[in-house]
């Protein structure tokens, strides 16, 4: 972890429209997660209640939701082993009779790194050919992928959650299409569930599209999320991840005419807060549980923008964490 020196909430002196130094320094490249210590970790940890877990993940499955109308790869699976093609192709050279005994399967995937549920990394987004911490493409971007801010540098994830339930304080299943989910909104509901947002959260909106997760068309197109001001209340409130049941986390199509994805550009570029999408809120919400343990862990992927990821919720055990 770095040390910082200075606020280590970015979101609470940037500059509009400018990706951001880092508070932790110039080799930083987690941003915000760096509010995550031995010490919250641990507390998070011994407040957990083993006994419920709440998977927050979808599953990958040929035909699921992905940013293919942008022409990036669907997610595809094939086997490159068989039982059958063992016995037929022989590629071990050992013969029917052990191919025939030793039942061998093996299999590949291919997809696109934003494919279900999944962590942004700081190099996803930026401004004016830059990202996080001021790392120009000019200097840290290479032939297959960006040498910094990369997937393989976000840390495991041990820490409180807060689920936001926009779609549930509006008395709705799913948002409407393209509704802006405004600072107001998200202050209603933060009153509504009593809940509060502290430094080093993971704070997750329900805008309830996940019911729409089988319909591709109506799941990826104009979706209800966050504006800048709501991504602003939950920066500066602290959060070091913010995430949605959604595609993309924030409203579209974009409400500002001069950035097609200005909550991208702001929590990424500006503010050093990783995003994650595509996650499954449901049962926690018919749970209502506002407040819970998060763990969860992308893959190491080098230089990657984001990160596959299996985020787990446990409830809190009672007067922990308060």
């Amino acid at each position: 972890m770095n040390v910082k020196t200075t606020d280590p909430v970015a979101a609470r002196s940037v500059t509009a429209g400018k990706v951001s130094r880092s508070p932790f320094g110039p080799s930083d490249e987690i941003g915000m997660l760096n509010l995550m210590t031995d010490e919250s970790r641990a507390a998070a940890w011994a407040a957990a209640d083993p006994t419920t877990i709440y998977d927050l993940s979808v599953d990958y499955h040929v035909g699921m939701p992905s940013w293919d109308g942008l022409g990036d790869p669907t997610y595809q699976i094939w086997m490159s082993h068989t039982p059958h093609g063992s016995v037929n192709e022989n590629v071990l050279g050992i013969g029917a009779e052990q191919n025939q005994h030793v039942t061998y399967s093996g299999d590949c995937i291919s997809m696109y790194t934003h494919t279900g549920t999944h962590l942004d990394s700081l190099n996803h987004f930026g401004l004016d050919g830059m990202v996080w911490n001021e790392v120009s493409a000019d200097q840290s971007l290479g032939s297959r992928h960006w040498l910094k801010n990369g997937a393989e540098q976000l840390p495991p994830v041990i820490a409180r959650g807060v689920l936001l339930d926009v779609a549930a304080a509006a008395g709705v299943d799913v948002l409407p299409d393209s509704q802006v989910v405004s600072a107001d909104d998200l202050s209603a509901v933060i009153e509504r569930q009593g809940t509060e947002i502290r430094e080093g959260d993971v704070v997750l909106i329900r805008t309830g599209r996940m019911r729409l997760w089988n319909d591709n068309k109506r799941y990826l197109h104009n979706e209800a999320g966050l504006d800048r001001g709501a991504a602003a209340l939950l920066a500066e409130a602290g959060a070091m991840i913010i995430g949605a049941d959604n595609v993309a986390l924030e409203v579209m199509p974009s409400t500002d005419p001069n950035n097609w994805h200005p909550v991208h550009t702001y929590l990424l570029g500006e503010c050093g807060i990783p995003i994650m999408e595509n996650a499954n809120l449901e049962e926690i919400s018919e749970a209502q549980l506002w407040e819970f343990v998060m763990v969860g862990a992308g893959l190491r992927l080098r230089g990657a923008t984001a990160s596959p990821m299996r985020p787990l919720a446990f409830p809190i055990r009672a007067g922990a964490l308060a």
